[in-house]
């Protein structure tokens, strides 16, 4: 969440920058909260003066009682009687009003950087290109002709068992799935020096709500009201609060973790959009960057992980590109997010395979994570970052139309052709 003492110091800025959001910036939300902590700061000074002229006067009627003087101690046991009542009441108000405060506080997102551009998805920014995309001298197919004739894929099962935008990897499908996962954890692992971790697979109201999935997106998440649990949405929700309500010394910093995990969310398909294949599902396996560092090396671990989410398509021989998102286009939490965008032209389109961004300290300081700059000095919220690298769907799509040949088989590349034990995938 934001810094209460920024709001109150600085609520034009907040409202510039809320507003580079569009509509979703919430900027009503910043006169809620001034509002609320004015009333706030007044009833925690009415509740003290009460309870300074209650540790006063009390003292006394038990001396008066004591001497016998009960007439004398009358008057000030009524007045009593009344202030008690009068701090019941302000507590009372006192508590609703913290409540409503960190209501507001929860639901207003992150403040975008100052290079984020105003705007929509349209107006989102090409920072670089690699790569070229492939040409066919006939009319590529998209994934989901070219999985069902090879065996890899079972869309009408998977719907079967579980409904639609479930889908089902079968055989050498599941098998390149796994390949690409391995690739992927491996390269994260050995050469970019991150910590693999197994998280559950499902999350607490605290750790959803220290990430900003809750309360805002509550209704996208598959939620177990029997446990007070809810299937996890990415990686990022148990692997950020990992540190939840914990003091990191500078010499642990910074942290890095990946871990590959399946994230169910229920918005996918929405309105019919993207809903063949596997361009727009509720379930699927995404490998997952999170990185905790110290404010002034954040913008740095942005590029370098961007770059790292990068490598994999560049393992790959896929042609990407690499977005920075326009304010209305940035996720609820992200003060800055790089996509990137791999070309996949069985379908002529660009999708997006992973999101790199900074949230700056607003999740930490949701979540309570925290770390000490330097012996007795003063604790400071860290910076988190998280990047899909990558997600498996649309990862996987692109391969297969990439890679596709005349004769309806499909040639690997190099790097995967290692894990997945051959270059060629055919009938």
């Amino acid at each position: 969440m934001l810094d209460l003492k920024l709001i109150r110091d600085e609520p034009e800025r907040v409202r510039r920058l809320l507003a580079v959001r569009g509509p979703a910036g919430a900027v009503e939300l910043v006169d809620r909260v001034l509002e609320a902590d004015a009333e706030r700061r007044e009833l925690v000074s009415r509740v003290d003066g009460l309870r300074a002229r209650r540790n006063e006067v009390s003292p006394q009627v038990g001396h008066l009682k004591k001497e016998g003087r009960h007439v004398e101690a009358e008057p000030l046991i009524h007045a009593m009687r009344e202030l008690g009542e009068q701090l019941a009441a302000a507590e009372g108000r006192l508590g609703e009003v913290d409540a409503s405060l960190r209501d507001h506080l929860l639901r207003i997102p992150n403040l975008p950087e100052e290079v984020v551009p105003p705007g929509g998805e349209e107006d989102n920014v090409q920072v670089r290109q690699w790569g070229e995309p492939r040409s066919f001298d006939v009319e590529p197919l998209p994934h989901w002709e070219l999985g069902e004739r090879l065996g890899l894929l079972d869309l009408p099962r998977g719907t079967k068992v579980a409904g639609s935008g479930f889908p089902a990897l079968v055989g050498r499908g599941a098998r390149l799935e796994r390949a690409l996962i391995s690739l992927m954890l491996d390269l994260h692992t050995g050469e970019h020096g991150y910590t693999e971790v197994a998280p559950p697979y499902m999350i607490n109201e605290a750790a959803a709500t220290g990430t900003g999935h809750l309360p805002k997106f509550g209704e996208d998440m598959y939620e177990v009201p029997l446990d007070g649990l809810w299937l996890v949405p990415t990686a990022e929700v148990p692997l950020t609060n990992f540190h939840a309500d914990e003091l990191l010394s500078a010499e642990a910093l910074p942290r890095r973790y990946v871990a590959c995990t399946p994230c169910f969310r229920r918005e996918a398909g929405a309105h019919g959009k993207d809903t063949r294949g596997l361009l727009r599902v509720h379930q699927f396996n995404k490998v997952e960057l999170v990185r905790f560092e110290k404010p002034a090396d954040s913008h740095a671990a942005l590029e370098e992980l961007t770059g790292h989410a990068e490598a994999v398509l560049r393992r790959l021989g896929l042609h990407y590109r690499v977005m920075l998102l326009a304010g209305g286009d940035l996720g609820f939490s992200n003060a800055q997010t790089f996509d990137l965008e791999v070309w996949a032209p069985g379908v002529g389109r660009w999708l997006e395979v992973s999101s790199c961004s900074l949230y700056t300290d607003y999740q930490a300081r949701r979540a309570g994570v925290r770390f000490r700059p330097e012996p007795n000095a003063k604790p400071e919220f860290v910076h988190t970052l998280n990047g899909s690298a990558l997600a498996l769907p649309r990862t996987l799509a692109a391969v297969l139309e990439t890679g596709q040949q005349a004769d309806g088989s499909i040639i690997l590349p190099e790097g995967l052709a290692e894990y997945m034990g051959t270059h060629r995938i055919a009938v």
